[in-house]
């Protein structure tokens, strides 16, 4: 098996703030349990628009132009609502190259009413 490409320093030195919302249900953050009620979590990430390659290949419905890719380095529920700038997104989609890499790559969808992208 190859040798894991390691991303960590590049993601925290290149990286934006994001927030993670909590729900108010308990969940898991970093493989820890956070019960509900808990305030909302601050992380680093990068995030990125869909580039048209990631549009061309849809597996399920239509992306627009608000979608982003998120990258960080820490695993994240899918279902889970992120805060980013003054938009919410909700994590749909993950690819899988933990085999490979540090990275974890997630689709960001973009929550309608939830500001200007």
């Amino acid at each position: 098996m190859p040798e894991l490409l390691i991303f960590k320093e590049l993601i925290e030195e290149n990286g934006v703030p994001f927030t993670i919302l909590n729900d108010g249900n308990g969940q898991y953050i970093n493989g820890k349990w956070v019960p509900g009620g808990q305030q909302d979590v601050s992380k680093i990430g990068i995030i990125l628009p869909l580039s048209n390659d990631d549009m061309k290949y849809i597996e399920s419905g239509t992306y627009t132009v608000k979608e982003r890719k998120l990258l960080t380095t820490e695993p994240i529920k899918i279902g889970t609502k992120i805060k980013y700038k003054e938009n919410t997104f909700t994590l749909q989609g993950f690819k899988d190259y933990t085999e490979y890499t540090d990275v974890h790559i997630y689709l960001m969808r973009w929550r309608e009413g939830s500001g200007v992208v």
